[in-house]
């Protein structure tokens, strides 16, 4: 039996397609953008919040090569872009999800031109990349504060100490 391509997956775009795609969506759009290497009660919490905040929800991800960039050790991403990409598109609350290579998502917030920009709590606003951007027009910053203070480093902690 051939099962058609699960229909998450039609939420993936990539960089190149996402204008496009962007135009489609209603307004407000929301953007938030992170590694969500192994994906934790944090980060489906955040997500489910950032999305109340409009109508449609892009989240960026960071390329495999720009997670390693961070400095999250050597062994970051657990989890390939693809497997990432596919994971973050089956959350309901995402509308698309697409991906950066560079260090920081500033050309996807560029492209997207989001209404709401959302970070976690540990993001003061002033340090969240494109606030000012999207203040210029007509935007807003929003850092939510953590409900669960989870973090997929202190997860792959625990792991390795088992």
């Amino acid at each position: 039996m051939n099962f058609p391509p699960p229909a998450f997956e039609a939420k993936i775009v990539a960089p190149s397609d996402l204008a496009a795609r962007i135009a489609q969506l209603p307004r407000p759009l929301v953007f938030t953008n992170g590694c969500f290497d192994i994906l934790h009660r944090g980060h489906v919490t955040l997500l489910g919040q950032a999305r109340a905040l409009g109508q449609s929800m892009l989240v960026a991800l960071n390329s495999d090569a720009s997670v390693k960039r961070l400095g999250k050790g050597d062994d970051r991403p657990v989890n390939t872009l693809a497997d990432r990409l596919a994971v973050i598109a089956a959350l309901e609350c995402v509308t698309l999800v697409t991906w950066f290579d560079e260090d920081t998502p500033l050309e996807r917030i560029l492209e997207s031109r989001p209404q709401v920009l959302v970070k976690g709590g540990d993001w003061p606003v002033d340090k969240i990349v494109g606030h000012r951007e999207v203040a210029d027009w007509g935007g807003a910053t929003v850092s939510i504060p953590f409900i669960h203070q989870k973090s997929t480093t202190a997860l792959l902690d625990k792991i390795r100490r088992l």
